[in-house]
């Protein structure tokens, strides 16, 4: 019998100033069995990040063909392509291929070693962007996860923090190749 994924619901609040997006946002995600509350909380902080209408979650671990997130235009047109974890530099460079932007968030402990090995194959594309979300941040932010969230996120001056009305996290982003 295959396992199900789990429903998270977040009714998801954004005051992106740097960008002058102001929206509120229903997410229903789906948590595959082998993803952990800390993957889930680095995919919502992805989509609040790039937040858009259009913005939508990718089928992701349940079908490799797809990301995390993505952004498509109205022609199907795949703009961006997000990953989060520490995907290997074949999946990146297909992905590059496929959109015409690239970002990936790695929150592991892990991540400067995978990305020791990742960036001399990578660095010559340039839609390709990797940013590194620190494992004490996306620990704080596992903290955040459950099943039904109320979540805040303020974004000023790049400096991003993220809340459920009890506790608050303010979100380091160290980028460690292309833009965030």
């Amino acid at each position: 019998m295959a396992l199900k994924a789990t429903i998270y619901k977040a009714d998801l609040n954004i005051a992106d100033m740097d960008r002058n997006y102001y929206q509120e946002h229903a997410l229903t995600i789906a948590r595959h069995p082998s993803e952990t509350d800390e993957r889930v909380m680095i995919r919502l902080l992805a989509f609040a990040l790039h937040a858009d209408p259009a913005l939508a979650f990718g089928k992701d671990l349940f079908d490799v063909e797809e990301p995390a997130l993505w952004l498509k235009d109205l022609t199907g047109a795949i703009q961006t392509w997000i990953e989060v974890g520490q995907p290997d530099e074949r999946r990146l460079l297909k992905a590059a291929g496929r959109a015409e932007r690239v970002i990936v968030y790695s929150y592991s402990a892990t991540s400067d070693i995978w990305f020791k090995g990742l960036a001399s194959k990578i660095d010559r594309n340039r839609k390709i962007s990797v940013v590194n979300i620190p494992a004490g941040t996306s620990a704080q932010l596992e903290k955040l996860a459950q099943r039904s969230m109320q979540l805040q996120c303020t974004i000023q001056d790049g400096q991003v923090w993220l809340t459920d009305g009890t506790e608050t996290v303010m979100v380091e982003r160290e980028v460690l190749m292309g833009q965030a």
